[in-house]
């Protein structure tokens, strides 16, 4: 069987490919360029990133593809990703570009090249389950539950699970680095990328203003309507932060100890360009029991059953939050969670669970 793996340089797509070597199939990395317009710069890693794919498939004993994605990056990702932020919204563009570049136009790719399947190195499980007399494919958590990446992928479907491996489902990250190091691979030690190669490491603010054109305005208090200070651009904050306001000397409520509260941002008025705050973590502006989704993606094809007991992830680096959906259709869905979320960020993703089987999800309206 003929497996192309996409590979980033990084040590956990290397041992993907390692894996399936050593099973005996038929393998071949595959590297992606998916961002050209200053990929020369501090900032983008590709140069090396393909030196390293190079040296790894070297040592392996695959052969290595190169493909350029920087024009399909740009239209169904970087597009959405600016249209999110001018919206006002935060957007995840990882979870967009797994959907659109790493599941569509690489698997559409190493089809092309004669593939049975395609790999990479996320941490995640598919298996196919039978039941009823029905079969699917199930995305389930990996075993590493503190590197599980399912929460990225829960826009995939049937069509791409079917066609998809992920060689490090049952690993902890600890033995992959191990098996790296063991297997002579140089990339065993090499540091996890952060962020998206457009981004990278950069100042965050200094990328966005080369595309949309920053707008100051207020910043209000939402309690009482009072003027605090200015903001760059409402694209610039997002719900939940703390730091970067820069009214940190404006005096307000204090807590029990008689410190004053730090603010936090609770709203955006897109139409005012009007940024509100409010002090103390636990705000009830930054707190909500239930949210609706948008733009679904129900990995079995069929809506989850209402007035069940799931868990939920309303963003990655949350515990699973015991929810049950009140309601779902084509649209839309509304998730009503045990406890009260902190910072219910639109744009950002939730997504679904059952035990360890991702369900789908969607975008926070």
């Amino acid at each position: 069987m003929k497996v192309v793996v996409g590979m980033s340089g990084g040590v956990d797509s290397a041992v993907a490919a390692l894996l399936l070597k050593q099973q005996g199939y038929d393998v071949v990395g595959l590297f992606m360029k998916n961002w050209e317009d200053d990929d020369d710069d501090e900032y983008c890693s590709t140069r090396q990133d393909l030196v390293d794919v190079a040296s790894v498939c070297d040592v392996i004993g695959i052969e290595l593809e190169v493909v350029n994605f920087s024009a399909e990056y740009k239209d169904r990702v970087f597009a959405d990703f600016l249209k999110e932020y001018e919206a006002g919204r935060t957007p995840n563009p990882d979870i967009l570009c797994n959907s659109e570049i790493k599941f569509r136009c690489f698997l559409d790719h190493a089809m092309g090249l004669g593939a049975d399947r395609i790999a990479t190195g996320h941490y995640a499980r598919v298996r196919e389950w039978h039941s009823d007399g029905r079969s699917e494919f199930q995305l389930l958590k990996a075993e590493d539950g503190t590197k599980d990446q399912s929460y990225f992928l829960y826009r995939l479907n049937q069509e791409q699970l079917a066609r998809t491996i992920f060689p490090l489902g049952d690993l902890y990250k600890r033995d992959v680095r191990r098996m790296a190091e063991a297997a002579g691979l140089h990339v065993f030690d090499k540091k996890d990328s952060t962020g998206i190669c457009f981004i990278g490491e950069r100042p965050f603010r200094e990328f966005l203003a080369r595309y949309l054109p920053a707008k100051p305005g207020q910043i209000r208090a939402l309690d009482d309507d009072r003027v605090l200070g200015e903001h760059q651009g409402l694209m610039y904050h997002t719900i939940g932060q703390r730091k970067g306001l820069m009214i940190g000397g404006i005096k307000g409520q204090q807590d029990a100890a008689g410190e004053h509260e730090a603010w936090y941002v609770a709203a955006k008025d897109v139409a005012g360009n009007v940024l509100y705050v409010v002090q103390g973590h636990d705000h009830p502006a930054l707190l909500r029991d239930s949210l609706e989704a948008i733009e679904l993606n129900w990995i079995a094809g069929r809506n989850p059953h209402t007035h069940w007991v799931y868990t939920a992830k309303p963003r990655y680096r949350t515990p699973d939050q015991p929810c049950e959906i009140e309601a779902v259709d084509a649209e839309r869905a509304r998730i009503a969670f045990a406890q009260p979320q902190w910072a219910l960020t639109p744009g950002q993703s939730v997504v679904v669970y059952e035990s360890k089987v991702c369900l789908g999800g969607g975008i926070i309206a």
